[in-house]
């Protein structure tokens, strides 16, 4: 069962218009938005939030629409950013009393469980948190609530790679019962590379792609040589070329690496360079 679905939904601005995005995220699995920035990550999170209303398509989390139930629908969403949302002036103890008074769901025991064991201080004011401790109360805030979904909005950034690692198994255990799921939107790919199921790729406003991280992976190849003795039908393979002073590199379908003999080399590309090469395609395609 899906826990989130996405159909249909647009949103304009005077510059920017999110263009009918539908894809899909299972219960128990972790998808990776990814996208240049002005891609419609950001809106697309809004909307699912609720922070601003769609002009037309649905959105749902664990079968409910936001107009179904609005408590229930929030309820339901654990959110974090790349800054802290606290008030700068507050200490843990302000932040226990107003979980308290917002979710019916929060276990303040969970969440000081989570402030002992991370060595949070409990004296110190909020502006006087390092990055870390401020993303680790979030955590402490998110997980001690009966949440669903987990959407991350460049989480993970300035974080050492210690705590990044800390945070990504964090996020495995969170879905690890099958029931939650983790939207992940960051620029850091290679936190996707390590914990993604599945990528939705946005540009311009539309989504270029939609599938298992792993089939999409498979699905291409990085290929490298000598430009000058490519055939038309090598050329055409060809997706967001680059040409430099020893050769060229280039982006293909897999079916198409018979194309390509032992003059050429092939290698398997990471998701920041599908996203690169794929976005170049579309670029000198004029889309």
């Amino acid at each position: 069962m899906n826990l989130l679905e996405v159909k249909g939904l647009s949103k304009s601005y005077e510059h920017f218009k999110l263009q009918e995005i539908s894809f899909s995220l299972p219960k128990g699995y972790v998808m990776g938005c990814v996208g240049q920035n002005g891609a419609g990550k950001t809106t697309t999170i809004n909307l699912i939030t609720n922070l601003c209303n769609g002009e037309q398509g649905e959105l749902r989390i664990d079968g409910i629409t936001y107009e179904e139930n609005p408590q229930n629908y929030k309820e339901k969403i654990g959110y974090i950013g790349d800054e802290s949302y606290f008030p700068r002036e507050f200490k843990i103890k302000d932040i226990r009393a107003v979980m308290r008074s917002m979710y019916g769901s929060f276990q303040v025991e969970k969440f000081d469980q989570m402030v002992k064991k991370w060595k949070l201080p409990e004296k110190q004011k909020i502006r006087e948190f390092s990055r870390g401790m401020k993303v680790k109360l979030m955590f402490a805030t998110v997980l001690s609530r009966d949440t669903r979904l987990l959407i991350l909005d460049e989480a993970t950034n300035g974080l050492d790679p210690l705590m990044r690692e800390e945070i990504l198994q964090l996020l495995q255990t969170y879905i690890e019962d099958g029931e939650h799921s983790i939207f992940f939107s960051t620029h850091l790919l290679m936190d996707l590379e390590q914990i993604a199921d599945y990528i939705v790729f946005l540009h311009h406003g539309k989504v270029l792609m939609d599938a298992a991280k792993d089939d999409m992976l498979e699905s291409f190849l990085l290929i490298k040589g000598d430009g000058n003795s490519l055939t038309e039908e090598q050329q055409k393979s060809l997706m967001g070329i680059t040409e430099g002073a020893y050769g060229f590199t280039a982006l293909i379908k897999t079916n198409d690496a018979i194309l390509f003999d032992h003059q050429f080399v092939k290698e398997r590309p990471t998701i920041d360079q599908i996203m690169i090469h794929v976005i170049k395609n579309e670029e000198r395609q004029g889309n």
